[in-house]
């Protein structure tokens, strides 16, 4: 018997983490745009209609299939006492059996930067894919300079553990990433950064 997946609603101390909406297409083109340059260097170059409607209507039926699907969580940060759309966060690359990980990536417009909203969003989704989805395993990987990524990540319980080469294109260029894990139950302790 097919079962439908309820729609993931996260509630934290200061926002609602939704699946991305439609009606998000002007606040998530204005956030976007405004924080072009603060995202630039650790993210992907922009497709040329990235801020179109198209694309972002293209995104929203993505996020809902992937959430049904069971293969990625994707959320907007919406701050509850006035319906601000702060970022977003994506558990993706759901992975089951013997391995029952996923991936962790987001982004988090400049206005609200350093603020705590990404470190309560990775602790609720982080308790998300542990209590709810069953995983074993969140990864993440960041650039080795991006310091708020490091420390957001070691902040919220990931560990350390090592470098990929030429892992992601970033602004155009291939670079290489540390790779940071959280590990349901993690015994590990402290790990030496590099």
């Amino acid at each position: 018997m097919l079962t439908r997946r309820r729609k993931v609603k996260i509630e934290t101390e200061r926002m609602t983490l939704r699946l991305p909406q439609h009606t998000d297409f002007a606040p998530w083109t204005s956030l976007r745009k405004a924080s072009h340059e603060f995202l630039k260097p650790w993210e992907p170059s922009w497709a040329s209609d990235h801020l179109s409607r198209k694309a972002f209507t293209n995104r929203v039926y993505w996020a809902q299939r992937a959430q049904t699907g069971g293969t990625a969580v994707p959320l907007f940060l919406v701050r509850r006492h006035d319906d601000v759309l702060l970022g977003a966060i994506t558990l993706d690359n759901i992975r089951r059996g013997p391995s029952q990980a996923g991936t962790l990536g987001y982004w988090i417009g400049e206005p609200f930067a350093r603020q705590g909203f990404m470190r309560e969003a990775i602790e609720a989704v982080v308790h998300h894919a542990f209590t709810q989805l069953d995983l074993s395993r969140i990864e993440a990987a960041c650039l080795p300079e991006n310091a708020a990524s490091r420390g957001v990540l070691e902040s919220c319980g990931f560990k350390y553990e090592g470098v990929a080469q030429s892992y992601l294109q970033i602004n155009g260029r291939w670079r290489n990433h540390v790779l940071y894990a959280n590990l349901r139950g993690d015994r590990r302790g402290r790990t030496d950064i590099g």
